[in-house]
C-alpha cells in the first residue's frame, strides 16, 4: 500500500489531503485567521506557522510522517520548465525562494514538504507547478523583442481537469484537442494540443481577460503613459494591475453571487461589466481556436466562477460554434496531486528530477 499526503497553500487556507493507493481518505481544508496571516512580512515567514498546522492535523487524524510514501505539494514558481511530476530538491528550493519567478504562497508548500521529509523514506513531490511552460516557439514571440511571452497560469488545476474530461469520456488527454478556460480568481485560457499546453497567458501579470481583481490585457499606450504619470511607484502600480483592477475596481466587490443580485435588481451598470468579463474571455476562447487551427473536440470551463449561469451562458452564447462547452466547477488538485504521486510512486508515471534548463528556453 501507498500513503500519499499531499497539501496545497492558498492565502488564507491550507488544503490538504491524505490516500492509501488511490483511495482518498481525507480531503479537509485548514483555515488560517487572516489577520494572523497578515502579521507575515512575507510570504516566507509564513513556513513555521503552516508546519505547524499541518503537522497538527495530521497528529489529530493519525497520519504518521514516517509511514508516508510521499509527501506532494503544489508547486512554485522556477524557471519554465515541462509539466509532469517532480522531485523536489534544492536546485528547485533555491529557485522557488530567490522570487526570480514570481512569489506566491505555494511557494511555501514546497520548503514544507522537502524538510518534513528530510532524512526518511517519504518522496517530496510536487506536480505540473505554476512554471509549466509547453509552449511552441512561436508562442514566444511577443512583438517586442525584449519580452517574450511566457506560460504563467494554474497548470496544475488545468491539466488535472483536462485530464478529468478525458477520462469521463473515455479518452485520453494525449489525444485531444481543448480549450480550457479557468474561471477563478483569475482567468486563463489555454489551447492544450494532444496532452500539452501550447499556448495560454501570463494570467499573473498582464494577459487575458480582466477577472475579479486584475485588469490583464488593456489599451498598452495607455497604460505606459498611466506608469509614467507619476501617479504610482512601481510595486503600486504592481498592486494596482493586480489586486485593485477588474470586477472590484467597477463594482467594489469580487463577490460573483453579490454581483448578480445586483443584476437581478436591475443594475444595468453591473450587468454591463461583467457582461463585458464574459465577452472577454470570448474572445480570447475564439483566439485559442486559431492555435489549434479550429481542430477543437471541446471548451472546457473550470474553477469556481464556473457555478455562475450569468457567465457560463454568456460565454457559451459567443462560442458553441466553435465546439461542444462543457461546464466542469470546481477544481481537482487535491485529487491530481496524489492520484499522480500514486502514478509515479508504482512506475506509471516518471517522477523527474528538477535541473536548469535555461539554455532550452532562450
Amino acid at each position: 500500500m501507498k500513503k500519499i499526503f499531499a497539501i496545497n497553500l492558498g492565502s488564507t487556507s491550507t488544503k490538504v489531503a491524505y490516500y492509501e493507493n488511490n483511495n482518498c481518505i481525507i480531503k479537509d481544508s485548514i483555515a488560517h485567521d487572516s489577520n494572523e496571516i497578515q502579521g507575515f512580512k512575507s510570504v516566507f515567514d509564513q513556513q513555521d506557522y503552516r508546519t505547524k498546522c499541518i503537522i497538527n492535523y495530521m497528529d489529530e487524524h493519525n497520519i504518521a510522517l514516517d509511514d508516508l510514501d510521499a509527501f506532494v505539494s503544489r508547486g512554485g514558481q522556477t524557471e519554465p520548465i515541462p509539466g509532469g511530476l517532480y522531485y523536489i530538491n534544492e536546485a528547485m528550493l533555491e529557485q522557488v525562494e530567490s522570487g526570480e519567478y514570481g512569489v506566491h504562497v505555494c511557494s511555501v508548500g514546497v520548503r514544507i514538504a522537502y524538510e518534513l521529509t528530510k532524512d526518511k523514506k517519504t518522496v517530496p513531490l510536487t506536480l505540473d507547478t505554476p512554471s509549466t511552460d509547453e509552449f511552441e516557439p512561436i508562442a514566444r514571440i511577443s512583438g517586442l523583442k525584449e519580452i517574450s511571452r511566457r506560460s504563467c497560469f494554474q497548470a496544475l488545476n488545468q491539466k488535472a481537469m483536462a485530464r478529468y474530461y478525458a477520462d469521463s469520456i473515455g479518452c485520453n488527454y494525449e489525444d485531444l484537442n481543448l480549450i480550457v478556460v479557468m474561471l477563478g480568481g483569475g482567468i486563463s485560457v489555454v489551447a492544450h494540443r494532444k496532452g500539452y499546453m501550447i499556448d495560454g497567458p501570463d494570467a499573473l501579470e498582464g494577459e487575458g481577460p480582466f477577472s475579479n481583481n486584475r485588469c490583464c490585457s488593456v489599451p498598452i499606450g495607455e497604460l505606459v503613459k498611466l506608469c509614467y504619470s507619476g501617479k504610482y511607484t512601481l510595486s503600486e502600480m504592481m498592486r494596482h494591475i493586480n489586486g485593485e483592477a477588474g470586477l472590484v475596481a467597477y463594482l467594489g466587490s469580487t463577490d460573483i453571487r453579490q454581483i448578480e443580485k445586483q443584476i437581478n435588481e436591475g443594475d444595468s451598470y453591473a450587468y454591463d461589466v461583467l457582461d463585458a468579463m464574459c465577452y472577454q474571455t470570448a474572445k480570447d476562447i475564439g483566439a485559442y481556436a486559431t492555435v489549434l487551427k479550429g481542430d477543437v473536440d471541446a471548451i472546457l470551463m473550470i474553477g469556481g466562477m464556473a457555478n455562475s449561469k450569468f457567465i457560463t451562458q454568456h460565454i457559451c452564447d459567443r462560442v458553441t460554434f466553435i465546439a461542444p462547452v462543457k461546464i466542469l466547477p470546481g477544481e481537482r488538485e487535491m485529487e491530481a496531486l496524489c492520484e499522480r504521486a500514486y502514478d509515479g510512486l508504482t512506475g506509471l508515471e516518471e517522477i523527474k528530477n528538477f535541473k536548469s534548463m535555461r539554455n532550452e528556453y532562450v
